[in-house]
């Protein structure tokens, strides 16, 4: 029976017993306070209210200023987000749940109006062909064109790094349980790894090796200030939009997870291509992935229960997260387990920015009754 599934069984991340393998995976919603892009109550409620998830893995949160692509999302740099953040860990943990903090900067994946220069860094300087979510003067939002970046001087490499270190040493001040670095979907440690968007020639650019040197840097630096047990790191292995199409960004995901298996995360997490006619992933890199790394791998991309199931089986996955199941369905696992009917997104204009709509007033199973 598929209420038997391993998708209810307790497993251990890191340094956490989890009492199931469903993730909440990572999705931007953008209702923060402004100014100052700060989490609130209203957050808060949204996030407890998913607690019974094995663990929750926060929308992604700019490390800085300069990591910021989108109107709206949340920070971890300044006070004042630090303190709203922990709102939200405290009423997690009161739920009983786990809350891992997912650190990002989005490199070109940005627009000008969010820095004071007008340009968006890379590791060098092409144009994603991408658009980002940006709130005009007049608080509507619209999708616009991301420029060509700045390519980042070899001296702003290391002041990005110690970001992602006070980041961490941030989030375990809120009150998280862990962090998970979003190196996936086209954003700045991407980029890096990438040959389509790295054409540096110092040695941040052109081999392998010296491709993954910047995310190796910097799960090095997070494992340091937070230890290594209380760390993931989300690839994107199979995507290829936002100029993304590098057939070899799989070897170097392989030779990266190398070091991250000698600096012994707890995670890592692929975030899978989830639109109707994106390439599948391989069972050869499911096997190697497995082979090379001996943490916990999790997957995201339009699972489903059985498909979930199948995967967990066969023993090339530890977790499965759910995305937009979850933002419709805050009792998601109860829902899952006793094989009962989902509720679908009701109004896609309340994904982004808003009030409670479409955020916090989806009912639980219960409620129905």
């Amino acid at each position: 029976m598929m209420s038997d599934s391993l998708l209810f069984t307790p497993h251990q991340l890191g340094a956490a017993v989890l009492p199931n393998r469903i993730a909440m995976a990572p999705m931007t919603r953008s209702r923060t306070t402004q100014p100052g892009d700060i989490p609130n109550r209203l957050m808060a409620e949204y996030y407890a209210q998913r607690a019974s998830a094995g663990l929750i893995i926060t929308e992604a949160t700019q490390i800085s200023p300069q990591g910021k692509g989108y109107s709206f999302t949340p920070g971890i740099f300044s006070f004042e987000q630090i303190q709203g953040w922990r709102l939200i860990t405290q009423a997690v943990h009161a739920k009983g749940g786990k809350i891992y903090s997912q650190l990002w900067h989005v490199g070109r994946m940005s627009h000008p109006s969010f820095h004071d220069d007008g340009q968006p860094v890379a590791p060098s300087a092409i144009a994603p062909d991408a658009q980002v979510w940006v709130v005009d003067e007049d608080g509507v939002g619209s999708m616009q064109d991301c420029p060509v970046p700045r390519a980042l001087e070899h001296h702003e490499i290391q002041a990005i790094i110690e970001d992602y270190r006070q980041a961490a040493i941030n989030a375990i001040e809120a009150g998280f349980d862990g962090v998970e670095i979003h190196a996936a979907n086209g954003y700045l440690i991407d980029q890096f790894l990438r040959s389509t968007s790295n054409h540096r020639t110092d040695e941040y650019g052109g081999s392998i090796e010296n491709r993954i040197r910047f995310a190796i840097e910097i799960v090095k630096a997070v494992c340091k200030a937070v230890g290594a047990e209380n760390v993931g790191i989300r690839l994107a292995p199979f995507i290829t939009q936002r100029g993304m199409n590098d057939p070899s960004v799989t070897e170097a995901i392989l030779e990266a997870t190398k070091h991250f298996q000698q600096l012994g995360i707890a995670y890592i997490h692929l975030a899978e291509a989830d639109w109707d006619d994106a390439p599948q992933v391989s069972p050869q890199f499911r096997t190697a992935l497995r082979e090379t790394f001996t943490g916990s791998i999790m997957v995201a991309g339009n699972y489903t229960q059985a498909t979930a199931h199948q995967l967990l089986q066969a023993g090339l996955v530890d977790m499965v997260a759910f995305g937009r199941p979850f933002l419709a369905n805050p009792d998601l696992p109860y829902r899952l387990q006793h094989q009962l009917p989902l509720n679908v997104i009701s109004d896609p204009t309340t994904l982004f920015g808003g009030n409670e709509t479409g955020y916090t007033d989806y009912p639980y199973y219960n409620q129905h009754a």
